[in-house]
């Protein structure tokens, strides 16, 4: 929603303070230039990422068009789980978990939170090192230094269409260039022409540069930021599960566990101690 009100805000902006100086708008319809433009970016994106960036790139767009899914709510249900989960292995040991790990997407334990129990990825890292402490590790070390690693190329494979997009939005002003070159070179074979078709034709050449400078300073440049904090929302919930399992295994009291996992959020998303206290008490459990 904020990605359309801030193209929105970008475009409005441009064309109307173009027309308020006087300009026509019809004097920047130059099909064949943003042809030339967007054409080569895509290419250039196709030539410089492989296969994996490139089926990944429509699963961010999507992201982008929704925007961070990790708001209070998602962690308030989120520590919710974990205190579910960690008083259940308190009371009745770990083993009592190795049904619902072994097949989250049919365990009525995960089903009673929806927003994890659709978000595939997080629930799969939950559950892998849930199983690693039925099977016996006890190291918190060892653990902490899995799930960073683990964590870190998760981020690393995200980020690789953020940082493909970061390079078009850098190349974009100089494929304007290479328009607005081919439009002068038009505009060369049309020299005898008379001035004002000349005009015309040199005005149409600069529309490149302005396209160019455009689409990567009000578009592409912002989406691969836009990417960026998305996906460093995505680490931090990793994190949360990664701090309340350590401090789990450390032998620590559900309640203590998720106060520890609570505070490696965010302020802006953080919950308080006492919003986390009453939805723990509410959560739902077996």
């Amino acid at each position: 929603m904020l990605f359309i009100v801030g193209l929105v805000v970008v475009i409005l902006s441009v064309l109307g303070g173009y027309v308020a100086m006087g300009g026509k708008l019809y004097v920047l319809w130059q099909p064949f230039e943003l042809v030339i433009i967007g054409g080569a970016a895509v290419g250039a994106y196709i030539i410089g990422n492989p296969m994996s960036v490139l089926k990944h790139t429509g699963g961010a767009f999507s992201k982008l068009m929704k925007g961070s899914r990790y708001n209070k709510d998602a962690y308030l249900e989120l520590l919710s789980l974990q205190y579910t989960v960690f008083k259940l292995a308190k009371s009745k040991g770990m083993l009592i978990l190795e049904s619902h790990i072994e097949n989250p997407h049919e365990s009525e334990l995960f089903q009673k939170f929806p927003i994890i129990y659709n978000d595939h990825h997080a629930l799969t890292f939950l559950c892998d090192y849930l199983r690693m402490m039925v099977l016996g590790a006890e190291n918190p070390f060892e653990m902490e230094t899995l799930m960073d690693e683990e964590i870190a190329t998760h981020h690393h494979e995200e980020m690789q269409v953020a940082n493909a997009m970061q390079t078009v939005a850098d190349g974009t002003p100089a494929l304007g260039i290479v328009a607005a070159v081919l439009g002068v070179i038009k505009t060369m074979g049309s020299i005898t022409e008379p001035p004002e078709v000349l005009g015309k034709l040199i005005g149409g050449a600069l529309v490149g540069t302005f396209l160019g400078v455009l689409l990567a300073y009000g578009l592409f440049g912002p989406m691969a930021s836009a990417l960026k904090a998305i996906f460093d929302a995505e680490v931090k919930y990793y994190q949360c599960i990664k701090v309340g399992l350590l401090a789990h295994m450390q032998g620590n009291a559900p309640s203590v566990s998720v106060e520890f996992a609570r505070k490696a959020l965010l302020s802006e998303t953080r919950p308080t101690f006492y919003e986390v206290e009453e939805a723990t008490q509410n959560a739902p459990s077996l």
